[in-house]
């Protein structure tokens, strides 16, 4: 299933992504190989996640994700940890 992703690298910036296997992308992304943005803010902690039943969908989820404010990420992020 797909997933779409945010991480909390090491400088406190917020990282969005979509993969189809979650623990796989976070270990890459931890050994620097996933994505240029995290590698110089390692190590990144996974701290909210979606999923969805086609890849598409998880996709277009990203694209909004990313334009929100930090402010909203985080009572997102909030508001999944009490879940």
């Amino acid at each position: 299933m797909p997933f779409t992703y945010l991480l909390k690298c090491n400088d406190g910036t917020y990282y969005t992504g979509w993969t189809v296997d979650l623990e796989q992308r976070l270990k890459k992304h931890n050994q620097g190989t996933a994505s240029k943005y995290t590698r110089s803010r390692l190590p990144v902690g996974l701290v909210y996640w979606e999923e969805y039943k086609t890849r598409s969908e998880a996709q277009k989820r990203e694209a909004t994700l990313r334009k929100l404010s930090r402010k909203y990420k985080e009572s997102l992020i909030e508001s999944f940890k009490t879940s």
